[in-house]
């Protein structure tokens, strides 16, 4: 696709003009534009996007639920894969050619953020919703021309990935370079929700063979969370959700134990104290519902119970706890699984590639779309018809 130097076609240097899927506003239908996509600047990579899916953070800022985070136009999108076309000034360890997955909590691998083991957080490009443009210059990549006033404007972008875009430009902090060997239309999953989960399991909580974990929400992140537990030997995996249609597939990705939260006739946390002699070693919440958190919580057992928070709890809640309530409970939060993303997820790729971590990719694919059905596949995501849709650019 690229020679050594630059992008396919001589397109190194020079905008290029693609189509991506614009948000011009909350609920407003993603529209097909060609919109015109800037070269790198320095520490940046411009990156051609093969597989893109969609994740309920995706769907909640198209509805533009935090109005907070209301910035249009827009190119929303941040789990993918694809290959580099080019790359910025200043640039390191990536090439034209390169196999990648955008992060949308980058790592610098320089900062005191990044050399601490106590974190996975960026000083500079670790994930803020708020942020719509550039490290270098605070300007966007990517422009349109307006379709009323016919004047080529910016467009902004989110979650520093913005992938719903046949190219987008990326700071190279948050461009992770992988095996040519992993197949990308399954490894762009992980560059959020299954690496969310299974590093939930695996580093925030470190949850160990034998013990027992209670699971509340089973969408991608949830089942991800009971993937990782199955493979780290959990002896009991229980899943809470609202919906039973969501069990069936959660007993193909390891869940033992059901319990359907609007059927029950008393707290959840009292029927897991019930199922599991006083509560789960871990509970970990997945749905940003702040009484489901608190549900997680009491779920545990006290005395050494741990739970997880993953869930997007929106502006301005709280933690519904009482402080004396973490006397014997503990809770921490968790993005992108406590991995680094740079240093840390290309092993995991190359694990998952030679077969030493056995993750059912295919279990989270429901559907696979042409990028032109972008719509359909959020109405999908929105029904509860779907785990992940896989877009085909």
């Amino acid at each position: 696709m690229t020679n050594g130097n630059g992008g396919a076609g001589g397109t190194r240097g020079k905008a290029i003009k693609c189509k991506a899927a614009v948000a011009w506003g909350p609920r407003v239908p993603l529209s097909l534009e060609e919109v015109e996509v800037a070269p790198p600047g320095p520490l940046e990579v411009r990156v051609k996007v093969l597989f893109t899916s969609i994740c309920h953070t995706d769907l909640s800022a198209w509805k533009g639920e935090n109005k907070a985070h209301r910035k249009y136009p827009r190119i929303l999108g941040h789990e993918a894969a694809g290959v580099v076309e080019s790359v910025g000034e200043g640039v390191e360890g990536l090439a034209p050619g390169d196999h990648v997955v955008p992060i949308f909590t980058g790592e610098c691998e320089k900062c005191v953020y990044c050399k601490s083991n106590k974190t996975n957080v960026c000083g500079t490009y670790r994930v803020d919703p708020f942020k719509t443009t550039m490290v270098h210059d605070n300007g966007t990549r990517f422009s349109v021309v307006d379709r009323w006033s016919g004047v080529r404007q910016p467009v902004f972008h989110f979650l520093n990935t913005s992938t719903f875009t046949e190219y987008t430009v990326l700071d190279a902090a948050c461009a992770v370079k992988i095996s040519p060997k992993a197949p990308l239309e399954k490894i762009c999953l992980l560059s959020c929700g299954i690496t969310t989960g299974v590093g939930a399991a695996w580093n925030s909580a470190d949850v160990s063979a034998g013990s027992t974990v209670a699971v509340f929400g089973l969408g991608v992140v949830g089942l991800a969370v009971a993937e990782g537990a199955r493979l780290r030997g959990a002896a009991r995996i229980i899943g809470v959700d609202v919906n039973p249609a969501k069990f069936t597939k959660g007993k193909e990705m390891g869940v033992t134990d059901f319990v359907e939260s609007k059927a029950c006739d008393k707290p959840v946390h009292e029927v897991i104290s019930e199922m599991t002699d006083g509560g789960v070693d871990y509970s970990f919440e997945c749905t940003g519902i702040n009484d489901v958190l608190r549900e997680a919580f009491l779920s545990t057992h006290d005395g050494w119970g741990l739970t997880v928070m993953l869930g997007i709890h929106s502006t301005p809640k709280m933690v519904p706890l009482h402080p004396m309530e973490l006397y014997g409970r503990r809770i921490i939060g968790c993005v992108f699984g406590d991995f680094k993303g740079k240093s840390q997820l290309p092993d995991f790729v190359d694990k998952c590639v030679n077969g030493e971590v056995n993750i059912n990719f295919d279990g989270f694919i429901t559907h696979k779309m042409p990028f032109s059905d972008i719509n359909k596949a959020f109405q999908l995501l929105e029904e509860g018809k779907s785990l992940r849709c896989l877009l085909n650019l």
